[in-house]
């Protein structure tokens, strides 16, 4: 007759640390001056001092925008601050960056952009898998009395969600 194995007390595993917390930026000034009309998701080129600066989260989106320049979209006006870290090797706060999206992509965004009006803005800059990545928007500019009718329909709402809390 065969012995039972003894069960020695097997040490738990330690606990895994949760993950860093990967700062998103928001661009909410976008949506206050523009109509989005398409979003789409855009990959980021970027040195390595410009990565370390994008997980601080000081980012700045609020004056960007998207060129299309030999075929290639370049976003321009975004504010990186330099790393605090880094030394003679830092980078340019506010170098135009270049979006990696696919041909077809770039060629269809070509078409709807010489359309009268139109521009293209980032709206969120976030981590995905580690990789850096923009959602840019093919935007419409609002006028001043399409952003008083926003403005108005929002407070309406706000006075509908107090008087059904009473």
């Amino acid at each position: 007759m065969a012995k039972p194995k003894s069960r020695a007390a097997v040490p738990a595993p330690a606990p895994k640390k949760p993950p860093a917390p990967t700062p998103h930026v928001d661009n909410r000034r976008a949506r206050f001056e523009y109509e989005l009309l398409e979003r789409l998701e855009a990959g980021l080129a970027l040195t390595g001092t410009e990565v370390k600066s994008v997980r601080t989260g000081q980012i700045s989106l609020n004056e960007a925008y998207a060129r299309l320049r030999d075929g290639e979209l370049w976003l321009l006006g975004m504010h990186v601050p330099p790393y605090r870290e880094g030394s003679f090797s830092n980078h340019e706060p506010l170098r135009p960056r270049k979006l990696l999206l696919h041909k077809k992509e770039i060629d269809r965004l070509a078409g709807r952009i010489t359309e009268k009006g139109l521009t293209l803005v980032p709206t969120r800059l976030y981590f995905k898998r580690g990789r850096v990545k923009v959602e840019i928007a093919l935007a419409k500019g609002k006028k001043l009395w399409d952003k008083r009718r926003e403005e108005k329909d929002r407070d309406v709402q706000r006075e509908l969600q107090r008087a059904t809390r009473r």
